[in-house]
């Protein structure tokens, strides 16, 4: 599968490759998923804090078809292209077993891997070889990796837009509106996710689009085993 309509637009915008440091400082500030937006508010991300959609029945139907959508998915794997405004552009290789696993290997010459085993959500920067993690709670996708994926069940609906062929759902955490949204771009007729972009309360951006995605499969465990410091020689 490819998106061209993500790689296009990446592609017009001349957007290069990030430098090391570039992306970990993003990453730092917001990772892909190892952690939630900045509970720390200005004036302007107060003001920009989303509100719930009123919702029609048929926006209620195509929720259940993406709820229905997400909760069949078991296993995924698939390659990906990430963008922010403060990193450039990034590529890399994702996986993800329902509930509560998931794997982010960055492409050379990022060395960076995300892992979410369950419980934590570890982010190894390989060259320094150091770990930092956060609670899978804090991961801004985690309502992904739930057993049982809801829009409605501690989530909130903000916005709900159909295009030929598409459709966009913009969500947030209900206990905190503040702390950012999520958007889920998926392809219509079949549906399927495409592509996501967090934006936290600040007005940040990580928009990551799927490629060539293989849904089903058995992935083997030590793809989510926490990291640990001191990965061999050729890894680094």
């Amino acid at each position: 599968m490819r998106y061209d309509a993500f790689a296009g637009t990446l592609a017009d915008e001349g957007m290069a490759a990030p430098t090391r440091r570039r992306l970990l400082k993003t990453l730092g500030a917001l990772p892909l998923l190892a952690a939630g937006a900045s509970r720390l508010l200005s004036a302007r991300a107060l003001a920009d804090t989303p509100t719930a959609k009123e919702l029609t029945d048929q926006d209620h139907a195509d929720l259940r078809r993406a709820e229905d959508y997400l909760n069949g998915i078991t296993t995924m794997r698939a390659k990906f292209q990430q963008y922010s405004s403060t990193a450039g552009l990034s590529f890399g290789k994702i996986y993800l077993r329902r509930p509560g696993r998931l794997r982010v290997e960055y492409d050379p010459p990022l060395k960076v891997i995300i892992v979410a085993d369950g419980l934590v959500v570890s982010y190894y920067d390989i060259e320094l070889d150091q770990i930092s993690q956060v609670p899978i709670g804090s991961s801004p996708l985690w309502f992904l990796l739930r057993e049982t994926v809801s829009f409605s069940n501690g989530v909130t609906v903000s916005g709900l837009d159909r295009q030929p062929g598409a459709l966009r759902i913009s969500a947030f955490e209900s206990k905190s509106p503040e702390a950012g949204q999520i958007d889920l771009l998926f392809a219509d007729n079949p549906i399927e996710l495409r592509q996501w972009t967090i934006l936290d309360p600040q007005g940040n951006q990580i928009r990551v689009g799927l490629q060539d995605v293989t849904l089903g499969g058995a992935l083997a465990n030590s793809l989510f085993a926490t990291p640990t410091k001191g990965l061999p020689a050729q890894n680094r």
